[in-house]
């Protein structure tokens, strides 16, 4: 059975960094495409980032060049270190997954529904 645990939210003053991990297990991971959503209270849940089954990356406008993706293979391990974060940088934050086989590989990777697998999300603030 599919699981991903979140860890490292906390509460930062604007500026600050926080590291956030995502450690899955019990389907095929890096098969797919793996990201990080948020979503912030009354707002709809968006993505920040998601990494595709080659490694590469792509990133919201509104984070890009302040967060960085990377992952442990090994550990089967995503992780999003976050700088210079923002009081709009507020949100819960998940961690998604899927493991679709064949020519849907890699699709989509932006929405929300592509993902069968998440988080159970892990809180991060930025005060200013």
């Amino acid at each position: 059975q599919a699981r991903l645990v979140e860890f490292g939210g906390g509460s930062v003053q604007a500026g600050g960094s926080l590291r956030l991990s995502c450690a899955a297990s019990g389907y095929a991971y890096g098969s797919d495409c793996m990201g990080w959503f948020r979503q912030a209270p009354g707002k709809e849940r968006e993505w920040v980032v998601i990494v595709y089954s080659d490694g590469s990356s792509a990133y919201a406008d509104s984070v890009r060049g302040r967060f960085t993706i990377t992952q442990d293979n090994a550990k089967n391990t995503l992780y999003l270190q976050m700088n210079s974060l923002k009081p709009e940088d507020t949100a819960m934050y998940y961690c998604a997954a899927t493991a679709r086989g064949g020519r849907n590989r890699n699709m989509d990777c932006w929405r929300i529904n592509t993902y069968n697998y998440w988080g159970q999300g892990t809180q991060v603030t930025a005060s200013s």
